[in-house]
């Protein structure tokens, strides 16, 4: 198992992730040194495919987390529907059902705030198109805890208001379109 001192991604997304993320995930080279762990608002009597859309696209390994699973390197980990994402201390995921945050379970909030507590200054938060506020507080939290934030864009977003509430609660954002974040992300693994 690799070890993940070297911090990890956390990307928060809702309306548009899909495409989204088809800019950034697919770009990252297959040695990428961090583990990525993606919060996407999926319906929660639905079984999400994002993780088996990824895994074929990406060169990195992407996965439904599952409770208790150790946390890798160069591997994706996609919230699966209706649990909270949250990291434990150990690096390891914990799945919640505790409730709802701001109508939504998965939360971004609530997965960015657990990993700032445990990655700090080494984690790099990203906020990406969405049509509510969540991931704001978690963007926050991340920028608190020392790690880096970054904001897709909210004029480049398929829906602005999720990028435009970070901003918001975060106004030192680095702000970029999403084929910028991705050569971001393949900067910092080079």
């Amino acid at each position: 198992m690799m070890e993940t001192a070297g911090g990890a991604v956390i990307i928060g997304a809702s309306a548009g992730a899909l495409e989204a993320l088809s800019v950034i995930l697919p770009k990252l080279a297959s040695d990428f040194p961090r583990p990525i762990l993606v919060i996407v608002h999926v319906p929660p009597d639905k079984r999400s495919v994002l993780a088996s859309i990824f895994d074929a696209k990406c060169r990195l390994l992407a996965v439904e987390a599952e409770d208790k699973e150790p946390i890798e390197a160069g591997v994706i980990y996609f919230a699966p529907p209706d649990y909270h994402l949250l990291i434990e201390d150990t690096k390891t995921i914990a799945l919640s059902d505790e409730d709802q945050v701001l109508f939504s379970r998965p939360s971004i909030d609530v997965a960015f705030e657990s990993a700032a507590e445990v990655w700090g200054k080494s984690l790099i938060g990203i906020i990406l198109t969405g049509a509510n506020h969540d991931g704001a507080q978690g963007l926050k939290a991340v920028a608190a805890a020392g790690g880096t934030v970054i904001v897709q864009d909210p004029d480049g977003a398929y829906a602005g208001a999720m990028p435009q509430a970070a901003l918001a609660a975060c106004p030192q954002a680095l702000v970029l379109p999403v084929d910028s974040i991705a050569s971001y992300l393949q900067g910092i693994a080079a």
